[in-house]
């Protein structure tokens, strides 16, 4: 009786156990962020966020949990139909922080860190930004934009016109105490406001600072014009700290307040960045050795003010390094895969929350202690997620036309064979100055890879110059060649997995999204050797795409120049005057409300391939920006491209349960 009673409890599980990734699947695997160690590290707090999908709701929730640094006492801390984000502990660890729209509008909370009831912390009315705990345990700092009940009025009575880049909704820098006075109040006071907007802020290990990033405006194409300034929180007298014609950001005040170290880099999105290390008592200011890729992304201070943490790529990999006062920077943890740029560093610089996964593993939050430098798993987010076999996914590399190396990430078809071919998927990734990392491929996002390889297909992401993580003259290699070297790069390395004897040349697809929506409709201008693609937010015609674009400075910088000075350039890399070349059938997705690409780019190449009598089909998504963010629609967009592939590259694998 019992070997029967275990035998049918194994025959349940395996019955439980899917065959084989589909989207739906992708859409139940839960993303980890904000993973932040208390103060002394015993706990960790990070985020844990599901799709709800239920009748009209099609949204992600974000709830906060908890846990001793050694994974045990876990626990869900916040609940309910509103999310719950970016989680701070406070200075004695009786509290963590955070930010919900519970209210409506997004404010500040509290709640204790042995569970119970949520407290307000601000009635803010307008928008809420970044925000801080002070060392000492007194105050918060927040920016936050007021509220304007002239536009809504406006808006009502049918008069709501708007003068563009007039009057932008400029962040001030604001203080409210921690606890509340006699009256149950904690008054607001506005510390800092001016001729510009207010990103990011820390306070000086005294409390007696703030050091804040400005840009001119809110505008993303203001993004390259940021400085760092400092406040005296008694005084409220601003003084400039890196106020220069390039790019400064990222404040990070030493521990013991002698420094302040930043990120600088000169006034273009390709200009490589430094860590700059600011004496306070001197205001002396000089640039640390150059990173690796030169494009350091600051954590904070280890706890003995000798070493600046950072995180920065490598490849298809994150590595966190220490950069010493003195010295060149070293790798402190290289992970098995990667893990977000959201690494958050601990009070007193003893201990790293990383988001860890793997192609293989999904993300789940660790907890690294700086003096023994073994990450401990603390969350269960997918740990109990039932999940079918992956495709292995491998680093491979090969040699670009012009002897460069190109490095990418091939997923082989669950059950590979060697020998037997196999129709593959070309992915390319946005930016350009992106790349493809050692992510789980079971994640839900619009490229479904666990679910193209348990149908049979073979999935090429590569990197191709232009990209992050090879440092700073591979990523500016394509500069006024858009389509040129990085095609090549591309097609190469479709090359390479042909001979590997892995791709079938007769079975090919091409997908992309953003620059690699871009990089699709060239392909497809330029050869028919693929049999369909498809296209997500690609830019298609350069001219227009300056013109309607949120930052139109960044053609600027990939074509020296704007349109009108460089109008045969332009031309020349733009896909759309070359569609008379264009026979494979190819899908157009689009968000209806993107301005970084607007879905203008989409139109005039569907139009384009419709007038020709090409195959061709196009999506657009309402609501959605640059990129999809409802789960209705990311599970929709997964499944097009899913039947779009199998129309007409057909598939080796086993049909779905």
């Amino acid at each position: 009786m019992k070997r029967i009673l275990i035998a049918c409890v194994s025959a349940a599980a395996l019955a439980q156990t899917p065959s084989q990734w589909t989207p739906e699947l992708s859409m139940k695997v839960k993303n980890v962020a904000d993973v932040i160690p208390s103060p002394s590290g015993r706990m960790v707090a990070w985020t844990e966020s599901h799709a709800v999908m239920d009748g009209e709701k099609s949204e992600m929730n974000v709830q906060v949990f908890l846990a001793h640094s050694d994974g045990s006492h876990r626990l869900q801390l916040t609940r309910g139909e509103k999310s719950s984000r970016s989680p701070a502990f406070t200075h004695d660890e009786q509290y963590i922080v955070f930010a919900s729209e519970r209210s409506g509008k997004n404010n500040l909370y509290r709640i204790p860190v042995a569970g119970g009831e949520s407290e307000p912390l601000t009635d803010w009315k307008g928008t809420l930004g970044a925000y801080q705990l002070s060392p000492n345990g007194k105050w918060i700092a927040f920016t936050a934009a007021p509220d304007r009940p002239d536009v809504e009025a406006a808006r009502r009575e049918k008069r709501d016109f708007r003068v563009v880049d007039e009057n932008p909704a400029n962040q001030s820098l604001y203080v409210i105490p921690f606890e509340a006075d006699l009256k149950g109040l904690r008054p607001v006071r506005r510390l800092v406001t001016g001729p510009y907007n207010i990103g990011g802020l820390q306070w000086s290990p005294d409390a007696r600072a703030i050091a804040f990033e400005t840009r001119p405006t809110p505008n993303a194409d203001d993004g390259r014009k940021s400085d760092v300034l400092e406040v005296d929180f008694e005084s409220g007298t601003v003084r400039a700290i890196a106020a220069t014609p390039g790019t400064e950001g990222e404040p990070r005040y030493s521990p013991d307040g002698r420094y302040l170290a930043f990120v600088h880099a000169a006034n273009t999105r390709l200009s490589p960045s430094h860590i700059v290390l600011y004496t306070r008592a001197t205001s002396a200011a000089r640039e640390l050795p150059a990173t690796a890729d030169e494009n350091p992304n600051l954590v904070g201070w280890a706890g003995d003010s000798k070493r600046i943490l950072f995180t920065e790529p490598k490849g298809t990999r994150t590595v966190l390094y220490a950069m010493p006062v003195d010295g060149p920077p070293t790798a402190v943890f290289v992970p098995k895969g990667t893990f977000g740029f959201g690494t958050r560093l601990n009070e007193r610089g003893t201990f790293v929350g990383l988001a860890l996964q793997t192609p293989s593993e999904p993300v789940e939050a660790y907890a690294l202690d700086l003096a023994g430098n073994n990450p401990v798993q603390v969350s269960r987010a997918n740990t109990d997620l039932s999940k079918p076999p992956v495709g292995e996914t491998k680093v491979i590399r090969w040699k670009a036309k012009d002897g460069k190396e190109i490095e990418g990430l091939l997923t082989y078809p669950v059950g590979y064979e060697k020998g037997k071919k196999y129709p593959m998927i070309l992915n390319i990734h946005g930016g350009p100055a992106g790349g493809f990392n050692e992510s789980f491929i079971g994640s839900g996002n619009p490229y479904p890879i666990a679910a193209f390889a348990s149908r049979g297909y073979a999935v090429l992401r590569t990197n191709p110059r232009g990209s992050t993580g090879y440092g700073n003259a591979f990523k500016d290699a394509n500069v006024n060649d858009w389509g040129g070297g990085d095609y090549q790069d591309i097609m190469a390395g479709v090359d390479h997995v042909i001979a590997m004897g892995v791709a079938d040349p007769d079975r090919l697809a091409v997908m992309g999204w953003s620059y690699g929506g871009y990089m699709t409709n060239w392909v497809i201008t330029q050869t028919n050797r693929f049999k369909c693609a498809a296209t997500g937010a690609g830019l298609s015609d350069m001219i227009s795409m300056w013109g309607t674009n949120d930052i139109p400075s960044t053609l600027d910088d990939y074509f020296t120049g704007p349109f009108y000075e460089q109008t045969d350039r332009y031309v020349k890399m733009s896909p759309l005057y070359h569609v008379k070349n264009v026979t494979t059938p190819t899908l157009f997705l689009h968000g209806a409300a993107d301005i970084r690409v607007p879905t203008s780019q989409g139109y005039e190449m569907y139009t384009a391939l419709k007038r020709k009598g090409v195959e061709t089909k196009m999506v657009v998504y309402p609501r959605t920006p640059h990129g999809p963010q409802e789960p209705k629609f990311i599970l929709d967009i997964m499944q097009r491209h899913l039947d779009w592939v199998d129309k007409h590259i057909g598939s080796t694998a086993m049909k779905a349960d």
